[in-house]
């Protein structure tokens, strides 16, 4: 499969209209100018996203003394409710920064979802090592690729799958289910493989989805499930944390390169504690929502033995995407 490159355009207008540059002029020439920048996220204002998202603009506010602002809008506000569009727009010079899943950008770019491999890290820790050693790096210069400069990772954490019908301790369990998956050829595959019945939509519309009955269910980590209230409408909680999803805060990169050097450090430092308290957050959050979770659904957390049968059943996966996500890629991210 060829992966979509795409080069951003339009970059020096868009420099100055689309998001509020003061000038097109780039490094020393940059000092001191003012920006107004426009971040978007996909999930709701509650979210460890959103509060990442507005530590990172009240740092560059601040330590700019008001030169730099930045706009924050949840739920993927400038695209529609599509994070696809999103991303295109960040690629396109239409933004400046988003946080947006991997997941999303494998829509456009399949390479992008060799971390989201199902059961690939068994914990934080392992995810944590990995990104580290290799898979930033890697990913950065796959990101430079498609004009978005990687600022680091938040994550939106370890999914899990929620429904209205049963509990799900086996792979059977999944079989005749209408899932909602992210636009992502991987998740259709996924479940496919394990007889459910996938399908893709806008994160916007799965509240009313699941409310009336069009979809059985949906996977998401705990802040999005809580922080969007999906636990109001679904019954039954799979705990088995079969796909890790970092969080890529990006930057348009023609943007970013016309930058002076000190700004571009502010931003850097910026990004560095932004990420970091959203993962602090998210993880945080993640045992109290899950308690909260317990006391309103049927919560099964799955034992060793149980989620080694569906890792079984991911082979064809890793078969079929390997060669997608290429070797470079997948070496990167191999459990450290």
């Amino acid at each position: 499969m060829k992966a979509k490159h795409f080069v951003p355009a339009l970059t020096a207008a868009l420099m100055l209209t689309a998001c509020g540059s003061g000038s097109s002029n780039a490094g020393s020439e940059a000092e001191g100018e003012t920006y107004n920048w426009d971040f978007t996220v996909t999930v709701s204002d509650t979210s460890s996203w959103y509060m990442g998202a507005e530590r990172f603009a009240e740092i560059l506010n601040e330590e700019s003394d008001g030169r730099i602002t930045v706009n924050v809008y949840a739920n993927e506000q400038l695209s529609g409710g599509d994070p696809a569009a999103g991303v295109e727009q960040l690629m396109n010079g239409d933004k400046a920064f988003s946080y947006n899943s991997t997941i999303i950008y494998s829509g456009i770019d399949p390479r992008y979802g060799a971390i989201n491999a199902p059961f690939l890290y068994k914990d934080y820790a392992e995810a944590d090592a990995t990104i580290g050693a290799s898979a930033l790096d890697a990913y950065k210069e796959l990101a430079n690729e498609q004009g978005v400069e990687l600022l680091g990772f938040g994550e939106s954490g370890f999914r899990q799958i929620t429904n209205n019908s049963k509990e799900i301790t086996s792979p059977q369990d999944l079989g005749a289910l209408k899932f909602r998956v992210p636009g992502s050829s991987m998740f259709l595959d996924i479940y496919s493989t394990l007889g459910a019945d996938p399908i893709t939509m806008n994160f916007s519309e799965v509240f009313t989805s699941l409310q009336n009955g069009t979809i059985d269910g949906q996977e998401n980590p705990y802040d999005v499930i809580a922080s969007n209230g999906l636990m109001e409408v679904q019954d039954y909680l799979t705990v088995w944390n079969y796909v890790y999803d970092p969080l890529m805060l990006g930057m348009n990169k023609d943007m970013y390169d016309e930058l002076s050097e000190s700004d571009k450090e502010l931003v850097q430092k910026a990004a560095a504690e932004a990420n970091e308290l959203q993962k602090k957050t998210n993880r945080e959050r993640g045992d109290e929502q899950l308690a909260e979770m317990k006391s309103t659904m049927t919560v099964t957390e799955l034992n060793e033995q149980q989620i080694s049968a569906f890792r079984q059943s991911m082979d064809p996966i890793y078969d079929k995407y390997e060669s997608v996500w290429t070797a470079d890629l997948t070496e990167a991210v191999k459990p450290k």
